[in-house]
């Protein structure tokens, strides 16, 4: 058959890479088993047999050819195909095994020759396609309408990086006739020109679709009922006494009256295959060390600039930011409007009760960014796991793009409210040292979300652990409870606290040095009763810890971000093998 579209020119054929699962067997376990690989059906056959998705499954994808799955829903399909894209990793297949060039898969190396479109499309919703496609691209290549455009753009991305083998679950879901015509078209160009072993689920395709694939893989209850070309399943239909009614084509039918199709035996397979294995040269499929496309500085720079453009078009991180802080920045001015410039002991109950709700707000106001952590920790687990970039490429670049948009966002909290609460104005070094603890406090907040981010399954998990957590820090930074009241098992919370420090850095940025010394906070009888430096040894503070809480803020922004990239390392390792 003539095909209407060319592929694109890759340079010549690709590696040639066969795909064969021998007696692949698979077992829905339950997360108890998945964790532990335990059993606990042991004795009760019927159950442990009904559990089965595949049973004794014996197929194969040839280089240059198109290789279709299909069957009723719930046959299988999918999870056949997730095995071959080593997404169900080897470990987990109850039998049997998926070889690649006749060698037992190596699904490191597997995924980096391979590309693999699942139906559930992880992208950047506010990305364009060509951006989309772009960094894909600079990714995966060394040197640098709605539901269908999306659908389209989810091929393109695992295509982007030419892979020899792809594998595509319902790529045909969600586009009209034409362009699914279209999409399946240019696959099977892809694989005459360029030899590439492609494999695909799918349901229901037309005419002109099912002519377009070279063998057909048909499931019924998780079992082969046919493993073979479109002329072969007509014949075993027609032997089967089915006559093809007019109109109607031959898969379409077959699905229909699937249930009357004897299941032929595994040996039976084998045998029509021998000759096919002949045929083909043996390839190894060695080993080899994971090699990235770009170098990690590349790395760093290609995702800072695509978590620039996220930002910066994610209106509910950006704007909504900017205008909190500076909304915040003037309320808070206003309600403890000159309380710097008051003396008295309900004065300096103020000042610090402001000191204490500046950080509650400022703490508690980044765990909006917890649902755009999860979103990204999807796509990253998918890209990592096909070799786009390293883990900890995308944790430095993140890291870096956040400190530059956290400082804008302290800069516009403080720059009102410092100057309207009265706070110290000797110099402007208090009012630079202010805003800095603000920036720490941002950091900390966001070091502390993405590290949570990184270990909950989900956002309703994730708001519930970081609340519990951060009014954990309020109750025991020594503001509510004097560190000597606490009970020496809980003493340990106190140094952990997220709050203890930055509180402690502003109460000394404005009572202490050379200016507390001379500073008056309370008077009585026209006498100074009590000193700033005075009150700061009351609350067993001193000068030089001004710095140093700054060094342990520093140390928990770098401690959170370590904690989060081990665990995200620890998920995507885990999604590798």
């Amino acid at each position: 058959m003539e095909l209407p579209v060319k592929s694109p020119d890759s340079g010549g054929r690709k590696y040639p890479y066969r795909l064969e699962t021998r007696d692949l067997s698979y077992k829905l376990s339950t997360k108890f088993e998945d964790y532990f690989r335990c059993d606990f059906c042991g004795g009760n056959e019927g159950r442990a047999a009904a559990k089965f998705i595949l049973k004794g499954v014996n197929c194969e994808a040839r280089p240059g050819q198109v290789t279709a799955i299909a069957g009723p829903s719930g046959a299988g399909k999918t999870t056949l195909l997730d095995i071959l894209a080593g997404k169900i990793p080897p470990c987990e297949v109850s039998s049997g095994e998926v070889l690649v060039n006749g060698k037992p898969i190596n699904v490191k190396v597997f995924r980096r020759v391979s590309g693999y479109v699942t139906q559930d499309d992880a992208l950047f919703p506010l990305l364009t396609v060509e951006e989309t496609l772009m960094y894909s691209a600079l990714l995966r290549l060394p040197g640098g309408r709605k539901e269908a455009e999306r659908r389209r753009v989810s091929i393109g991305v695992d295509l982007v990086h030419d892979p020899a083998v792809i594998l595509i679950d319902e790529p045909t879901s969600g586009l009209d006739s034409a362009s699914a015509l279209h999409a399946v078209t240019l696959l099977k160009s892809m694989a005459v020109n360029q030899g590439k072993t492609i494999v695909l689920t799918i349901h229901q395709p037309g005419f002109r679709i099912l002519e377009l694939f070279d063998r057909i893989v048909l499931l019924s209850n998780g079992f082969v009922v046919h493993n073979g070309g479109l002329n072969l399943l007509e014949e075993r239909l027609k032997f089967a006494d089915h006559r093809i009614p007019r109109h109607v084509n031959v898969l379409e039918f077959a699905i229909d009256v699937i249930e009357t199709l004897p299941v032929p035996n595994p040996g039976t397979l084998s045998n029509i295959n021998r000759e096919d294995r002949k045929i083909t040269t043996p390839i190894r499929f060695e080993r080899k060390l994971l090699v990235y496309p770009n170098s990690r500085f590349d790395e760093v720079l290609i995702l800072g600039q695509r978590f620039c453009s996220n930002i910066f078009r994610t209106k509910q991180l950006f704007a909504t930011r900017v205008i909190q802080a500076l909304v915040a920045g003037f309320i808070l001015g206003t309600i403890y409007f000159n309380v710097g410039n008051d003396k008295g002991r309900i004065a300096l109950q103020t000042q610090t009760g402001f000191f204490a709700f500046t950080l509650t707000f400022l703490l508690s106001s980044t765990t909006e960014g917890l649902p755009i952590f999860l979103q990204e920790r999807r796509i990253l687990m998918r890209e990592t796991s096909r070799g786009a970039y390293r883990v900890s490429s995308y944790v430095l670049s993140n890291t870096l793009v956040f400190l530059p948009f956290l400082l804008m966002i302290g800069i516009l909290f403080t720059s009102p409210v410092y100057w309207l609460v009265g706070l110290r104005k000797d110099t402007v070094d208090g009012f630079l040292y202010f805003s800095l603890v603000v920036w720490m406090v941002l950091l900390m907040a966001n070091s502390f979300v993405a590290c949570f981010s990184a270990l909950v399954p989900n956002f309703i998990m994730g708001n519930s652990v970081i609340a519990g957590l951060m009014g954990s820090f309020f109750l025991f930074s020594g503001y509510f409870i004097a560190k000597d009241k606490i009970p020496s098992y809980w003493v340990f919370m106190h140094y952990l606290s997220l709050f203890k420090y930055p509180f402690e850095c502003f109460m000394i940025n404005e009572y202490g040095g050379e200016q507390g010394e001379r500073k008056c906070i309370e008077i009585e009888n026209g006498e100074c009763r009590l000193y700033g430096s005075s009150f700061l040894r009351q609350q067993d503070l001193k000068d030089s810890q001004k710095w140093t809480n700054v060094g342990v803020m520093l140390g928990f922004i770098v401690g959170y971000r370590v904690l989060g990239l081990v665990i995200l390392w620890f998920r995507c390792y885990k999604a590798r093998n």
